[in-house]
């Protein structure tokens, strides 16, 4: 393959990858927070769904994205945002508990004294808690974010595997395997596994940094 194509490629899966993750944040930050932090009726319930898409098949998930959208009407089945959505998907569980497990971390007290001291609920959120877990949160990013990086069964549901449009590292490396194209399949492979190193040494650093 040529090196037009495996650089486009890479940059449509970091895109894609980014994007998901920097979408998901904020709903997983308040998400994990008040998994960690509050007690309600169903939050077994709430938690078990949280888990449900690192249990089911992949492509289950982006059957129901793709169901979904269609009986919505949202026209991003089969283009490149189709692939975002399914990565937000199967990323979800990982970016939720480490904001969850974040949270779990930082005592508590911590906010009650900075509410004691005349700080609205939002404001301690903002200035105590979030800064105290913002190492947690980071890993749990970085988690998603290599998790979307290789990111297969949903997204060949959901955003298909046209070429120049959707088709991420993952994708290409199974369209050419499926072609015969070994010597194409294996650079795609060589570019997912460095991005993926990348992301994880990336979160180890860090996640030392913080113990140190």
């Amino acid at each position: 393959m040529s090196g037009a194509s495996l650089l486009a490629i890479t940059a449509l899966t970091l895109r894609v990858a980014a994007l998901a993750t920097l979408l998901l944040l904020p709903i997983a930050v308040l998400l994990g927070f008040v998994l960690a932090r509050r007690s309600f009726p169903g939050k077994a319930l709430v938690e078990a769904l949280v888990a449900l898409p690192m249990v089911l098949p992949p492509v289950a998930v982006g059957l129901a994205i793709l169901l979904a959208v269609s009986a919505l009407d949202w026209p991003i089945a089969f283009t490149w945002w189709g692939a975002v959505l399914a990565s937000i998907a199967v990323s979800f569980p990982l970016l939720v508990r480490g904001c969850e497990q974040a949270f779990a971390d930082v005592d508590p007290r911590y906010e009650q004294v900075a509410r004691s001291l005349g700080l609205a609920p939002a404001r301690a959120f903002l200035r105590v808690s979030l800064p105290l877990a913002r190492r947690g949160i980071l890993y749990g990013a970085l988690l998603a974010f290599t998790r979307a990086l290789g990111e297969f069964g949903a997204t060949a549901i959901v955003a298909g595997i046209i070429p120049g449009r959707t088709e991420t590292l993952a994708l290409g490396i199974y369209s050419r395997v499926q072609l015969g194209d070994w010597g194409g399949a294996l650079w795609l492979c060589a570019a997912s596994f460095v991005l993926a190193l990348l992301a994880m040494l990336a979160a180890e650093g860090w996640l030392r940094r913080g113990r140190a």
